[in-house]
């Protein structure tokens, strides 16, 4: 009888990188290209994971602004120039996906970042070829949402769901996977609090890197079986 591989999604920002730094320097560049004078932000933890969209929607309503195309537009010049690369691996994450490779596991990214971007950060950290498929936002707004993101590679690579594990550090990862009745694994090294992924239902939570492999492909062999 034929067993699929399993196949754990992976999200990026606040997963697989930290990339708070980078998002906010071009959060700035955006708003001051709208010819606002950026407030002090210090921390954009709560709003990193969503859309680009949402994220630019929430630092306008202060100025009362409702340019988001053109702010998105700005950010993305910005990010693509400079603010990717001022993202960092959490340590020990190059090891836990060589791990989960060895393991037999198939690695897709399932980011809502844009997909080019995050390619290049990938290939920038040199993880890509680690990697089956790099799956994000693509222009026209299409795969913008994880409940499509995710649907859209399993459907792409003919997976069951049953033998997949989405990893992420928010609630939109946790969401996503479940509309796909894919089970979801929350990590705690990111921007999502404990109690978020906890009232989000992931399946379970990890505290750091190392302990990523053994936990996300135990529960995707076990729905396997």
């Amino acid at each position: 009888m034929f067993q699929p591989s399993p196949a754990v999604l992976l999200d990026l920002d606040g997963t697989l990188v930290d990339s708070q730094p980078g998002i906010l320097s071009s959060c700035q560049a955006a708003l001051r290209a709208l010819g606002h004078v950026p407030n002090e932000i210090s921390d954009l933890t709560s709003v990193i994971g969503p859309p680009i969209e949402d994220v630019m929607r929430f630092l306008l309503e202060p100025y009362r602004d409702d340019r988001i195309d053109e702010a998105v537009q700005a950010y993305r010049a910005d990010y693509g120039q400079s603010g990717l690369f001022e993202s960092l691996p959490y340590p020990g994450i190059h090891q836990a996906l060589i791990d989960m490779k060895v393991s037999g596991a198939q690695l897709y990214l399932a980011t809502s970042k844009r997909r080019i971007f995050a390619q290049r950060i990938l290939e920038h950290f040199e993880l890509a070829a680690l990697f089956e498929g790099v799956y994000g936002s693509e222009p026209g707004e299409t795969l913008d949402q994880k409940p499509e993101l995710i649907s859209h590679i399993i459907e792409q690579h003919s997976l069951t769901p049953g033998s997949c594990v989405m990893v992420g550090d928010r609630r939109f990862d946790i969401a996503g996977a479940h509309a796909n009745n894919v089970p979801a694994l929350g990590v705690l090294w990111g921007y999502g609090t404990q109690s978020e992924l906890e009232a989000a239902g992931a399946e379970a939570l990890v505290a750091e890197p190392a302990a990523l492999p053994a936990v996300a492909m135990a529960i995707a062999m076990a729905e396997m079986t």
